[in-house]
This record gives C-alpha cells, structure tokens and sequence, in this order.
C-alpha cells in the first residue's frame, strides 16, 4: 500500500504543476501536449515486454530498476525546466514513461497476490493508498507553488525524497510476489526469486510465453480496455484538471491543485467502501454505477458556467473513476495460475491510458480549451459501460477456457 501511495505522490506532486512547466519551458498548452506524448512513448516502449520482464527478473528486479530509473528521469526533467530546455525535459519524461510502466505492473501483480492470500476484497484499498498518496502530491505542489518555490527545486526534493522510500520498502512490498519464471507460492527465497532449483532455462521460457499469451485472452482484452478508460479518466484529471481550472476560470494555480486534490480526495473515500459496494451489489453493477457518475461528472466540469458548479462536477467525475481500475485487476486476478500473466496485461492497459492518452488531449487544448477538451473522455466511459460485463467473477470451468481463449458465461 505504501508503493502504491508513493507511486500517486510522485506523479501528480509535478502533474499538479504544469502551469509551471509550461511557463518554464515558454510552451503552449498545444505543444505542452505534444511534449507529454514523450512520455506516453516511453511507456508504450516498456509496457510491451513489462510482462515478460516481471516473468523473466520478478518483481523485485524490476522495482529496483524502475525506481533508480525514475530517479534519473526526474533529474533530468528537472535540469530541463531549469535551463528551459525542450531536449533534457523530453528525454527525463520518456525515461519516466518506461518507469511508469516497469512500476505500475509489479505493484499491481503483488497486490493481486497479497488479495489471494488475504482471501478477501482488498484491491480498492491498495488503489485508494495511490489515490492518498496523489492527494498528498497535489498538496505538495500547492504548498510549493503558494511558497512561490521553482518547479525545479520542487522536483529535485520530492523525487530524491519519494525514491528513498520506495528504496527501503521494495523489500517487504514483494514478500508474496511470484519471483522469475517458474516460481510459485511458497518457492520464492529471501531475495523474492525463485530458489536456484527452480530458475532453468524451460520454467523461465515458460513464464515468458505465458506473460505473452495472455495477450491473446479475449477477456483479458476486453478488461483492459475497461482499465484504459478508468485511467483514462484518472490519469487525465492529473494532467490537466488544474490547467483546466486554472484557464477556465480567473483563480490562481495552486486553487487548481486543491481542484485536483478533491477529485482524488472523492476517489479515495469511494475505495475505502469500495470492498462494500462491490460485496454486496456486485462488480458489474458497481461498475456500471461508476461509469454513470464519471459521465455525468465530466459533463457537469466540462459545461457548468461557474466554479462551484464545477466542484460539483469534479466530485461525480472522482467518484466515478474510483473502482474501475481495482474492479478490473480483481477480474484479471480471478484464476490464481494465471493471474499474473492478466495482471500485467491489464494493467498495461492502464499505464498506456494514464501516459500516452491524456497528453494528447492538449492537442485540442489551444482550440476549446482544456475543460471542453476533457469532455472526449466521455466516449472511453461509454465504451467502458459496454463491456462491463466482463468483469463478472469467473467460475472455475470459466476460468480454464479463458486460458484457451474460448468465450466464457
């Protein structure tokens, strides 16, 4: 839980900041947008192969790479903004991309594990600790930018600051994670690999054909398109819900990030009764539910003439984006043998949504603005509404023709 929260702070602490980096960098909102798809380009590069790399090292492996990546990345976003520097920014965010999707997928396969071996529905809680922890990086980046701190600075502290941390718990967050290719519970030694006499060449060409297989699981598709549009939603109020603000309406940025922290704030309350509402209602049907706040959310932000009104619109929207994305992991987690697998896959979903769609929607900042340009999340909503029956717990024969590809009822 705590990875998950340090994953939320470092992303939005510097997101919630992009009126800055705008300025830093003597950007539009326009090229602002194109820059950010350097990032999404870093991750569609990574979450490719993150699957079969998790298979091949384990998630401890690719923790410990991600986050001496991130390190990197961020110093060099920060030397970017601090010399106004297009080329260093561009090459920090497409390092930072690849990171992004080196943590996003180990984080959520060892969450997965630690859900089985609980035996309950624990999935919105870890996602609720990433929505505190962004709410917590959006109020650092109030509390800078009041203090009237450079971009630059802020970046520097809060990335050193949240890269120890995540260092000193990689450790303990992977206790009950799958190890390399082959590995099972209860096989994995104190280094969370598998033991020496379970690392042959076969187990691990094994465990990297079944990472690659699952992407040819229908279900598991279709899942995953359900977690693009929930991040889809998540990850574009992180990027541009405290410009939309900040342009749509006469107040200054850091009441843009309070914005962004109440959607996260509303997202983190409705994770917490999450394991409520799904246990009694259903996934599909809280699911279901989720999508229709999310739209009506966006409608109310994107077309409300005043700024309460708009609150209000923001509230509905991180309402509604709350459950999608532990929904769909749950789902993907259903059949324990091949979790992980489905896990990545979906989650490879997710990470695409948040790092690549949303900086494409300042393309269409420049000529609507940034509150109308959010209203193109709508779609991805109403398509996550058509298959969210999806979702639904798989029973076990439904679990076994999954593997083969063949419908399951």
């Amino acid at each position: 839980m705590a990875q998950f929260a340090l994953f939320g702070v470092i992303g939005t602490s510097w997101m919630s900041r992009l009126p800055s980096v705008r300025e830093a960098l003597g950007l539009t909102s326009g090229q602002l947008g194109a820059l950010l798809v350097v990032g999404g380009l870093g991750t569609l590069t990574a979450v490719v192969v993150t699957g079969a790399v998790v298979a091949r090292f384990g998630s401890r492996t690719t923790l410990v790479v991600a986050t001496a990546g991130n390190v990197v990345g961020f110093g060099l976003v920060a030397l970017g903004t601090g010399t106004a520097s297009v080329g260093l920014f561009a090459a920090g965010a497409f390092l930072n991309g690849a990171c992004g999707a080196l943590t996003n997928v180990p984080i959520n396969i060892c969450a997965a594990r630690v859900e089985q071996h609980v035996g309950r529905a624990i999935l919105p809680h870890f996602h609720a600790a990433f929505s505190i922890g962004a709410a917590c990086g959006a109020l650092v980046a109030a509390a800078f930018s009041w203090a009237h701190v450079g971009i630059t600075t802020q970046l520097v502290v809060v990335s050193l600051a949240v890269a120890a941390a995540r260092a000193l718990l990689i450790r303990p967050a992977t206790e009950l994670a799958p190890g390399r290719a082959g590995a099972t519970v209860g096989t994995e030694d104190s280094s969370g690999d598998a033991p020496a006499g379970t690392r042959g060449a076969p187990r691990r060409g094994a465990g990297v054909r079944a990472a690659l297989a699952a992407w040819r699981e229908p279900r598991t598709l279709l899942i995953g398109l359900v977690l693009l549009a929930s991040s889809l939603s998540e990850g574009s109020a992180g990027n541009w819900l405290a410009i939309a603000v900040v342009d749509g309406f006469p107040v200054r940025e850091a009441l843009g990030a309070v914005a962004y922290g109440t959607f996260v704030g509303a997202m983190t309350v409705f994770r917490f009764a999450g394991t409520g509402l799904i246990d009694r209602f259903g996934r599909v049907t809280v699911l279901r539910a989720s999508g229709a706040s999310a739209l009506v959310g966006l409608l109310l932000f994107g077309l409300a003439p005043t700024l309460p009104l708009a609150w209000v619109g923001i509230v509905l929207w991180g309402c509604g984006a709350a459950l999608g994305n532990p929904v769909a992991i749950a789902a993907a987690s259903d059949d324990p043998t091949h979790a992980a697998p489905r896990v990545a896959v979906a989650t490879s979903f997710s990470t695409v949504a948040m790092l690549t769609a949303p900086p494409l929607l300042g393309l269409l900042v420049d000529g609507v603005g940034a509150r109308h340009a959010l209203l193109v999340i709508c779609a991805a909503t109403v398509l996550s509404l058509a298959v969210a029956g999806q979702v639904r717990p798989l029973a076990p024969s439904a679990a076994r023709t999954a593997t083969t590809g063949e419908k399951a009822v």
